[in-house]
């Protein structure tokens, strides 16, 4: 099991996310997703199957940009 960080920016508000985690779930080996606006920061606990690039392209495909 992986944790992996990610900058995202972007993130205003707790729908944005919502959007993020709901997006990131979806991959198989996504374990949880903690996402916070107010520092930007989205932890993810996955499998080690998953790459941080996996999770980063998935964020920018709902719109948001990946720092």
């Amino acid at each position: 099991m992986n944790e992996i960080i990610i900058n995202v920016k972007g993130m205003v508000c707790s729908g944005c996310e919502n959007r993020v985690k709901n997006a990131l779930m979806n991959i198989n080996g996504v374990k949880s997703v903690l996402a916070d606006y107010s520092t930007g920061k989205v932890i993810i606990s996955a499998s080690d199957e998953v790459t941080k690039e996996v999770l980063a392209k998935k964020i920018e495909d709902i719109g948001f940009e990946v720092l």
